[in-house]
């Protein structure tokens, strides 16, 4: 598996936390799991943001996903907290 480049996009509370609303990375990672590890070395903020104990949703290309969701090459993956009702 090569470097793929991979659009990231962060909602809500992850984007508050994070502080930016999107940005695009480098990644070896082969599924979506793998990339949010990857993405929780990158600052103390991702590490924050996308913390295990955390609640967070992935989407990959505007469709909801789970972490074993496969990545291919200019994918777009979305973290967000799940969203509630009210």
């Amino acid at each position: 598996v090569g470097v793929m480049k991979i659009h990231l996009r962060y909602f809500a509370s992850v984007r508050e936390v994070i502080g930016m609303g999107q940005e695009s990375v480098q990644t070896q990672a082969t599924h979506v799991g793998e990339l949010r590890k990857e993405l929780m070395a990158i600052s103390p903020q991702h590490a924050e943001a996308l913390a295990r104990h955390k609640a967070v949703r992935a989407a990959l290309n505007q469709v909801a996903c789970a972490e074993d969701a496969p990545l291919s090459d200019g994918d777009e993956v979305a973290f967000f907290p799940p969203v509630t009702g009210g």
